[in-house]
C-alpha cells in the first residue's frame, strides 16, 4: 500500500507560481512511476507530468510544457510540480498518484489539492 499527500495548492492570479508536492509512504519503490493530474470542474481528468522515481525521465503534458516541471526528492520520498505562468484554464483539483508498475497504470492516488488561478 502506498499513501500519497498533495499540499501546496491555493489561490494564485495568472502569471504567478505555486509548488505542488506530494509526499510518498509505504511501499515506494525505486521502480515507481510518479504522475500529477488535474480535474477542472465538469471535466475528465487530464495528465499533466510524469517522473520516473530514481531514473530522472519525465513526460509533459504539451499544455503544460516549458512552464511545468516535475522533480522529486528521493530522501524525502517526495515529488514536487513546480507550475510557473499560470494561466486560469489551469484551474483544477490536482493529484498526485503512483505507478508501481511502469506501465501507465496508476494504482494509487492522493486525495488532491485545489490550484485555482485568477484572471
Amino acid at each position: 500500500q502506498v499513501l500519497l499527500v498533495e499540499s501546496g495548492g491555493g489561490l494564485v492570479q495568472a502569471g504567478g507560481s505555486l509548488r505542488l508536492s506530494c509526499a510518498a509512504s509505504g511501499r515506494t519503490s525505486s521502480s515507481y512511476v510518479m504522475g500529477w493530474f488535474r480535474q477542472a470542474p465538469g471535466k475528465e481528468s487530464d495528465f499533466v507530468a510524469a517522473t520516473s522515481w530514481s531514473g530522472g525521465k519525465t513526460d509533459y503534458a504539451d499544455s503544460v510544457k516549458g512552464r511545468f516541471t516535475i522533480s522529486r526528492d528521493n530522501a524525502k520520498n517526495t515529488v514536487y510540480l513546480q507550475m510557473n505562468s499560470l494561466k486560469p484554464e489551469d484551474t483544477a483539483v490536482y493529484y498526485c498518484a503512483a505507478d508501481p508498475n511502469a506501465l501507465g497504470e496508476y494504482h494509487y492516488w492522493g486525495q488532491g489539492t485545489q490550484v485555482t488561478v485568477s484572471s
